[in-house]
């Protein structure tokens, strides 16, 4: 099989100019549509005769230049040949030394459509990448890519992913490789630094409902989290080293997972704040999982390596598909927090009240079963727990009982205001304030208990030599969670 046309690239700065490479060794050009060709592979030095030619791809930058493939394996060499010509063939330049460090005889290469130096190289035996036109090669394993045949490449001109073709592991997409365009002499040069990235938008959350049959292969999507990507010259061995969030006022929002590994990292950041803390009850509370999803804007990224601090900004956008404005956003992240902060009230009311109750409980099972004390000791639990009950579901089985309380009803309100993010209903705002009212009546009649009866009780467990019960004070619960 001889005399194939196996590579053809169209300039995409001249449409009359064109590349053919054939599986007997030619490169072939022409500059007038194909009007006449011109046999250029007898200017390459250096490389033997026949070799196939897997691929071409004419230079994005300048009109003359091309980078071209050779694969001789079925000769027995098993050697990368990748050129480079910058006058339209008449001179070719070796793009990967002979003793390079690149493995496996290469199938493409590719130009970056950015960084005029970025080059990829897909081998038979991996992805290698070249952030200096060539002169030096790194192969790509992250996300732990195989060294495995990589046939082509493509890179998306919008989203900025390299998208890999493998001969046996499927299609590979290498998410956002601005970070790549982004590393300079000058930044590697430094300890550690900030990579720049594409915006992130923050995609409708949406899931299947489908079911795949058996053996079903499905790759992972790209994540729905902001991408936070970072450079360190060395691994970080000594002191602390941690990535917070901060919002405009300079708030810390989360701290987010770091690797200490040397080269680039990425770290991602979910957008939300910290799950709402939730009251114990007899069921689990799923609905208040996830906290809010912030607002679309700029926010601070904040590295601390040991002594020294690095910022960026992080760029996030709404989802082009919504049909929600910033003021319904607002409305809804507003909301969110209102309830977000009433849940945390409302877990601080419930560890209080079962502080106390426990307490009681405890003092009592110090004393003799016939003591007035401890059957006072156990009243007094009973009435708190009334209090309680009125807060949170105690029936055992969970779910299954159907008893729902004010917790389990500001839970679902919860729920659906965060996972909706349009405006919210005026009955979810009005329902919001009825529960805070209930919560308020709740606390208020604990309170006045505390108040009628918590001093008598203390001085009678004085009369025993019994520790006196201290309600929880919200600056001890706050130290505590």
């Amino acid at each position: 099989m001889h005399t194939t046309i196996f590579a053809i690239c169209e300039s995409p700065r001249n449409p009359n100019l064109i590349w053919v490479g054939t599986d007997d060794g030619n490169v072939q050009i022409t500059r007038d549509g194909g009007k006449t060709w011109k046999n250029v592979v007898a200017n390459i030095k250096g490389l033997p005769q026949n070799a196939w030619v897997s691929s071409i791809d004419a230079g994005h930058f300048d009109e003359g230049t091309a980078y071209a493939t050779f694969d001789l394996h079925t000769f027995g060499d098993m050697r990368p040949y990748v050129y480079k010509t910058s006058d339209f063939g008449q001179t070719w330049t070796t793009v990967i030394a002979p003793t390079g460090n690149v493995k496996g005889y290469a199938h493409v290469v590719k130009e970056d459509l950015v960084k005029k130096d970025l080059l990829f190289v897909g081998t038979e035996l991996g992805l290698w990448v070249s952030l200096d036109a060539g002169k030096q090669w790194a192969q790509y394993t992250g996300s732990d890519f195989p060294n495995v045949a990589v046939r082509d490449l493509a890179i998306h001109p919008r989203d900025k992913d390299l998208v890999i073709a493998t001969h046996g592991r499927g299609i590979w997409i290498i998410d956002d490789i601005t970070p790549l365009r982004a590393l300079t002499p000058e930044r590697l040069a430094k300890e550690a630094a900030f990579i720049e990235a594409r915006p992130t938008v923050q995609r409708v959350p949406a899931g299947g409902g489908w079911v795949n049959g058996d053996a079903t292969f499905v790759g992972a999507n790209p994540t729905d989290e902001a991408v936070i990507t970072y450079y360190q010259q060395k691994r970080h061995i000594f002191g602390d080293l941690k990535i917070e969030i901060l919002d405009e006022g300079g708030k810390v929002l989360s701290t987010v997972p770091s690797s200490k590994r040397r080269g680039l990292n990425r770290a991602t950041w979910s957008m939300r704040l910290k799950a709402p803390r939730v009251p114990t009850a007899a069921s689990a509370s799923f609905g208040a999982a996830f906290g809010p999803r912030v607002l679309p804007g700029t926010y601070t990224v904040k590295l601390t390596k040991d002594k020294n601090v690095y910022t960026t900004k992080l760029q996030i956008t709404s989802d082009p598909r919504v049909k929600h404005t910033i003021d319904d956003r607002k409305a809804q992240f507003d909301l969110s927090l209102k309830l977000y902060k009433l849940l945390g009230d409302m877990t601080f009311a419930v560890d209080r009240i079962n502080g106390v109750r426990l307490a009681l409980e405890q003092r009592a099972t110090g004393l003799q079963a016939n003591d007035p004390l401890a059957a006072r000791l156990r009243a007094a639990s009973a009435q708190v727990d009334e209090l309680r009950r009125k807060i949170v579901a105690t029936k055992e089985g969970g779910a299954i009982t159907g008893e729902e309380r004010l917790r389990e009803n500001l839970a679902d309100l919860y729920s659906n205001v965060n996972n909706y993010e349009g405006r919210p209903a005026q009955t979810q705002i009005e329902r919001t304030d009825a529960i805070a009212r209930e919560l308020s009546d709740v606390i208020t009649n604990f309170d006045a208990w505390l108040t009628k009866e918590i001093t008598s009780i203390n001085t009678a467990l004085a009369g025993k030599h019994l520790e006196a019960i201290v309600p929880l004070t919200r600056e001890d619960w706050e130290k505590r969670n």
